[in-house]
């Protein structure tokens, strides 16, 4: 069985946050700094947590873009759930990111859990999370922030 948006909502891992629209500027900052912190881990072969850094970038910008609808998430997957719901539906975020972003979730996984990591997989994530992170910050630009 497979989990929806619907589901998401429902079960509270999405919710609407008062405060998160306040904090959208520091998730994009978060982004920046783990993706920096992903190009060096890869610059110096550390191919974990470059992987792991730079799907967290992918997440705080990801998350950035939530804050900026007045919503919260608890969980990775309703995350991802509720970009395609809010943003790609909306035709304001490429589905291809989305699923950049699914991806590079369950590489994330994988070398953080399974410790399967590779320089290929992380060169794909990081150049996802640059992606990401400069159309996450066209999307907040048009609605007023950054």
């Amino acid at each position: 069985m497979s989990i929806s948006f619907k589901d998401c909502l429902e079960k509270k891992r999405i919710f609407r946050f008062e405060p998160a629209k306040q904090l959208v500027d520091f998730e994009i900052k978060d982004a920046e700094s783990d993706l920096c912190s992903a190009q060096e881990e890869f610059s110096e072969s550390g191919f974990k947590w470059a992987t792991i850094k730079g799907y967290y970038s992918m997440f705080h910008s990801a998350r950035a873009l939530l804050y900026s609808r007045g919503y919260r998430e608890k969980g990775h997957y309703c995350l991802y759930l509720t970009l395609k719901e809010f943003f790609v539906q909306e035709k304001k975020l490429d589905p291809k990111l989305a699923e950049d972003f699914n991806n590079s979730m369950i590489l994330r996984e994988d070398a953080d859990y399974r410790r399967q990591f590779s320089q290929e997989g992380a060169q794909a994530v990081i150049e996802s999370a640059k992606r990401f992170l400069k159309a996450a910050k066209q999307i907040l630009l048009k609605k007023g922030r950054k």
